[in-house]
C-alpha cells in the first residue's frame, strides 16, 4: 500500500510546530533564534510529550521532551507541570511573595510562563485547580525556607524534578472526592515518563535529563564539517555507572535481582522515571491505594501485580542528572529527542542533517556503500538521487520534520527512500510498534552572533 509523496507530507508534517524568539530593534537579545519540533507517533495515542515556554519572571527559555510508558497519563501530567515547578524554584523570594499576596487577595497572578504551544498539545482543565494548589505548597514552602541567597539553575532543575514527582505520588495517595480526578491522579502515578529538559539563559545551557531520551549539540567544525557532543546520559542497563547506583542503593543480597535481561527488576527499562509508583511505594501502600480506588483500576492488570522481588523499595527515581555547558559561537543547534530517534539513527548523523539542512550546504561525502555489492546501475541511481537531493530545495519548512523523514526513511546508503518511508508511514497502528517508537524531536537554534557578544563582555 503506498502513499504519495503528498500524503507522507501531510502525515509528516500533523504535528509539527514552530517558533522564532522576537528581535527587539532589530537586535536580538537572545542566545536562541527559535526553534522547530515534531512528533511522529507509534502509539495510538501517542505516549510522548513535548513542551516550550519562555520564563517570563526570570530570564531564559525551557524546552523539553516526555516519553511516557503503560499510557501517556504521566507523560501528559509532566509536560503541563515540570516548567512550572522548575520556574517556581528558580524566582526570587520578593517574587514568590508577591505571587503569593496576588493569590491571598484574590488579583490577578503575574504570569510566570509563556508557553509555544501545538494545538495538539492540550492541558488538561479537570486537573488544573488541583495541580495549582499542590504548586502553590510548594511556593510557601520556598518563601518559608529563604535563606537569600540566589538559586543555582542545578539546584533548582533537581528540585522541581524531584517536588514534582512527589507531589504525583501524594496525590494519588490522597485521592479525590471526584472520582474522575481520583481516577486521573491514579493513572498519572501508576503509568510513568522520562523528561529531558533544557533551559537555556544567554550562554549558560542546562541540560536535566531523567531516563533515555536524549540532548546532543550540534557544532560547526572550522572546516564547515559537522559534530556531536553528547549532553546527557540515558539511565539504563547500558550505562555502568547508573547500574553502579541502583545497586549501591539495595543490599548485595539484592544483586543478582535488580538488573535482569538489562530492565530494572526484569520489567522497566529506564532506571530513572516520573510516576511508576509500582517501584517506589511500599505493596502495603500499593495494595491499600489499588484496594480503595475506583473500579476501572482495580480491573487494570498493571496496578494489580507486584514486582518480582520487591523487598527494598523505592527502586526508581525521578531526580536528574543535570549537565551544564557554556554556550560557543561554533555550537549551533541543540536536539532534545526521545529515544525513538536515537533507537534509528546515530547522533553523528543527526548533527550532519541538521546542520546540513539549517547552514543549506551539504557536505559532499564520497558515497559509501559499506559492503554491499552495488551494480553500475544501482551506483547511478544513487548518483542521480544525490544530484537531485542538492538541486532540489529542501523540502521541509521544519528542522524537525527534515530528521524525522530521515530517522524512519532512510536506507542502507543514508538517503532517504521514498518507497520505505512510505512503507513505515502506512503500516497500521496495532504493527507500527513492532517497527519503532513513538518519536519526538525539539531542534533549537543558536544566534552565534548573540553568544560571541556574550563571551567578549566575559
Amino acid at each position: 500500500f503506498y502513499l504519495t509523496p503528498s500524503q507522507v507530507n501531510s502525515i509528516l508534517k500533523a504535528n509539527e510546530y514552530s517558533f522564532k524568539v522576537p528581535e527587539f530593534d532589530g537586535k536580538n537579545v537572545s542566545s536562541v533564534l527559535g526553534f522547530d519540533s515534531n512528533q511522529l507517533p507509534a502509539n495510538a495515542p501517542i505516549e510522548d510529550r513535548r513542551s516550550a515556554a519562555t520564563c517570563l519572571q526570570t530570564r531564559g527559555m525551557l524546552l523539553g521532551v516526555f516519553d511516557g510508558h503503560a499510557g501517556c497519563a504521566c507523560a501528559q501530567a509532566v509536560s503541563e507541570r515540570l516548567f512550572y515547578y522548575i520556574a517556581v524554584s528558580l524566582l526570587p523570594h520578593e517574587t514568590l511573595l508577591e505571587i503569593e499576596n496576588a493569590v491571598e487577595n484574590g488579583r490577578a497572578l503575574l504570569p510566570i510562563l509563556q508557553w509555544h504551544k501545538h494545538p495538539n498539545d492540550y492541558f488538561s482543565k479537570e486537573a488544573s485547580k488541583l495541580y495549582f494548589n499542590s504548586l502553590r505548597t510548594y511556593w510557601q514552602e520556598l518563601i518559608d525556607l529563604n535563606s537569600g541567597e540566589t538559586t543555582d539553575v542545578r539546584e533548582a532543575l533537581i528540585n522541581a524534578f524531584k517536588r514534582l514527582d512527589n507531589d504525583i505520588s501524594l496525590e494519588a495517595q490522597v485521592g479525590d472526592p471526584n472520582s474522575f480526578l481520583n481516577y486521573l491522579v491514579l493513572r498519572v502515578a501508576f503509568s510513568g515518563a522520562t523528561a529531558c529538559v533544557a533551559h537555556v539563559d544567554g550562554v549558560d545551557l542546562h541540560i536535566a535529563n531523567t531516563g533515555d531520551s536524549r540532548a546532543m549539540l550540534g557544532v560547526q567544525e572550522e572546516d564547515g564539517s559537522w559534530s556531536a557532543v553528547n549532553l546527557s546520559y540515558d539511565h539504563n542497563a547500558q550505562n555502568e555507572h547508573e547500574v553502579e547506583r541502583v545497586k549501591m542503593e539495595h543490599p548485595k543480597s539484592e544483586e543478582k535481582s535488580l538488573v535482569k535481561q538489562d530492565r530494572l527488576l526484569g520489567l522497566l527499562m529506564p532506571f530513572r522515571a516520573f510516576g511508576d509508583v509500582k517501584f517506589k511505594w511500599s505493596i502495603e501502600l500499593q495494595k491499600r491505594v489499588v484496594e480503595s480506588g475506583p473500579d476501572q483500576l482495580n480491573d487494570n492488570e498493571y496496578t494489580k501485580f507486584i514486582p518480582p522481588n520487591y523487598h527494598t523499595p523505592p527502586y526508581l527515581t525521578a531526580e536528574p542528572e543535570v549537565i551544564h555547558h557554556k554556550l560557543r559561537p561554533q555550537d549551533k543547534f541543540l536536539v532534545l529527542a526521545t529515544d525513538g530517534l536515537w533507537e534509528t539513527m546515530h547522533r553523528q548523523d543527526v548533527a550532519r542533517i541538521v546542520g546540513e539542512y539549517l547552514t543549506g550546504v551539504h557536505h559532499q561525502q564520497p558515497i559509501a556503500v559499506g559492503g554491499y555489492k552495488v551494480t553500475l546501475g544501482q551506483m547511478h541511481g544513487l548518483l542521480t538521487e544525490r544530484r537531485a537531493r542538492i538541486s532540489s530545495v529542501f523540502e521541509d519548512q521544519n528542522a524537525a520534520t527534515h530528521l524525522i523523514r530521515h530517522a524512519v526513511g532512510n536506507n542502507e546508503f543514508g538517503t532517504v527512500d521514498h518507497e520505505r518511508l512510505s512503507k513505515m508511514l502506512s503500516l497500521p497502528e496495532e504493527l507500527a510498534r513492532m517497527y519503532r517508537d513513538d518519536i519526538t524531536i525539539i531542534v533549537v537554534q543558536f544566534n552565534s552572533h548573540v553568544i560571541g557578544a556574550y563571551q567578549n563582555e566575559e
